[in-house]
């Protein structure tokens, strides 16, 4: 004795031949964050020097991403390929200023704080591809 289909739903959906619903069709969907033009300008800097640079943002508001400035201009990579190494330079700088004149408030530390925590997670990024290359 089968069971029959419950009160809302139809002999169709029951039937997978006929209009009912299909194992799913194994389309993979790719996820990617749009980043802003301050936050693509964090550069991808060495893991340790990226832990310092959060140690300082964490307790003087700004001086982290300040420092982290002039790793661009020692060649640290960044998201923003296509502009020129003093364009991003500016834009850390930018972002700096932000947060220390809007540290006032704690809108600029707390800001301060998660620019650290990323430039951490970008170092820890590059050091895992960076594993990841020596492997293969």
């Amino acid at each position: 004795m089968e069971p029959s289909p419950k009160d809302g739903e139809s002999a169709a959906a029951a039937e997978p031949g006929r209009g009912g619903t299909a194992p799913s069709s194994g389309v993979v969907v790719q996820v990617r964050e749009k980043k802003g033009p301050l936050r693509a300008a964090i550069p991808y800097m060495p893991f340790p020097v990226a832990v310092i640079c959060l140690f300082l943002n964490t307790f003087v508001p700004g001086l982290g991403t300040f420092v982290s400035a002039f790793t661009v201009l020692c060649g640290a990579r960044t998201d923003l390929p296509d502009r020129h190494m003093c364009c991003v330079f500016w834009l850390n700088i930018a972002a700096a200023l932000i947060q220390i004149l809007t540290a006032i408030v704690m809108v600029g530390w707390i800001m301060s704080i998660f620019w650290g925590m990323d430039m951490v997670i970008l170092a820890t990024e590059r050091r895992c591809r960076a594993a990841g290359a020596d492997l293969h």
